[in-house]
């Protein structure tokens, strides 16, 4: 089959792993794969260095606009979005559109219905949950939410949270599947020499808990790390590794070097995404502080891939996922002392460690590969055609 894939998205950090995921692995299932991007945005090239990759001159003017007048720009994209999609489809003739839904996006799914072509939209986002920035235009939003969500040939959504969320607001939607995301075949610990690499790092005697992620107050690292330093005179043997980068970072980083724990506390910064299945062969253990209600951690599952178990909250999308003191350890959302706890405590268990992490590389190999959610999205499309 022919499949358009179109995003309104920069293609970069993680959503860009998400294009990259489902797309090869529509192409392995021997689809043809034609991506639309926003103008500016080539989520298929992935980023080889360690620098933040460049926004294109359209996305920059976009994220410079205040509040408002950025909500009608993204009404306005839809004409963009007309005229590209119908050169699209004139040139391409796709068997169906798969689209990441965006805020205010309703043109794809207005004009795929004009064409007679089924349309599945995954959902990450939605004007009904809180989000990080401030939502001016939300009844016109959550308007054109409920007009795409109920005219789409089928849903993907992230969490069962979500899909549940969605329906309690827009009543009655089209058929849809729940599909988190998944890992790429790099996260293989077979493909990873962990001895050399943890020496290559300087912690061959160490126990190890990690993080990938974000420097950012809604991921709640820098206070767990500020309550994690006052905790590592009792654990002389553990070490964290925490891989990332963010506006956060500086003051952690600040901190760390205060109180002389450079080597307890190991923060290389940013990292190539290719690079980051090395650095988790070097964790015994992880820790995710804090997530959303609605979704669904990319890092969750790179580290379940490697065999590295997480301590990690109980929101609802988590929980589907781990299955606390199997495939990891859950800890009640918003308890940071909680989550501190769990780290502290599994520092003597190797055993446990390693079990958890076995049971959580199983649960990724049999269900959480990109080819899982290709064909979940695939198997809406007997009940879009009856549509």
């Amino acid at each position: 089959m022919k499949v358009l894939y179109h995003h309104r998205t920069a293609g970069r950090n993680v959503e860009g792993v998400h294009i990259r995921g489902i797309v090869g692995a529509l192409r392995e299932l021997g689809h043809e794969v034609r991506v639309l991007s926003f103008p500016g945005a080539d989520p298929e090239r992935e980023p080889d260095g360690t620098l933040e990759p460049r926004k294109g001159p359209l996305a920059r003017l976009a994220t410079r606009l205040p509040g408002v007048a950025f909500e009608f720009a993204e009404l306005a994209y839809n004409l963009v979005t007309l005229w590209r999609m119908q050169r699209a489809i004139a040139a391409f003739r796709p068997d169906f559109i798969y689209e990441r839904y965006s805020l205010f996006l309703f043109a794809t799914v207005w004009i795929a219905r004009r064409r007679g072509i089924p349309v599945i939209l995954e959902i990450n986002d939605s004007a009904v949950v809180e989000r990080v920035r401030p939502l001016y235009l939300r009844r016109l939003a959550r308007r054109i939410e409920r007009w795409c969500l109920t005219r789409a040939s089928g849903l993907v959504f992230i969490s069962t949270h979500f899909q549940q969320l969605l329906s309690a607001h827009y009543g009655d939607l089209p058929p849809g599947v729940v599909s988190p995301n998944a890992v790429d075949a790099r996260f293989d610990p077979r493909s990873h020499d962990r001895e050399a690499l943890r020496r290559r790092q300087g912690l061959e005697d160490r126990v190890v808990c990690g993080h990938i992620g974000a420097f950012a107050y809604w991921h709640g690292l820098p206070t767990f790390v500020q309550a994690m330093l006052d905790r590592l005179e009792e654990t002389p043997a553990l070490t964290l590794l925490l891989v990332g980068d963010g506006a956060d970072l500086p003051a952690v980083r600040r901190e760390v070097r205060e109180r002389g724990l450079e080597d307890r506390v190991l923060l290389p910064g940013r990292v190539a995404h290719h690079t980051i299945p090395e650095w988790i062969a070097c964790m015994d253990y992880a820790f995710l502080p804090d997530s959303n209600e609605y979704g669904s951690p990319m890092k969750l599952f790179e580290l379940m891939a490697m065999g590295v178990a997480v301590v990690a909250p109980d929101y609802d999308p988590v929980s589907e996922v781990v299955d606390d003191g199997t495939s990891g350890w859950l800890f009640p959302r918003k308890q940071l002392d909680a989550c501190v706890e769990r780290v502290l405590s599994l520092v003597d268990r190797p055993d446990e460690r390693a079990r958890a992490g076995a049971v959580a590389r199983a649960y990724v190999e049999r269900e959480r590969r990109w080819h899982n959610n290709a064909e979940q999205l695939l198997s809406l499309l007997p009940a879009a055609d009856a549509r």
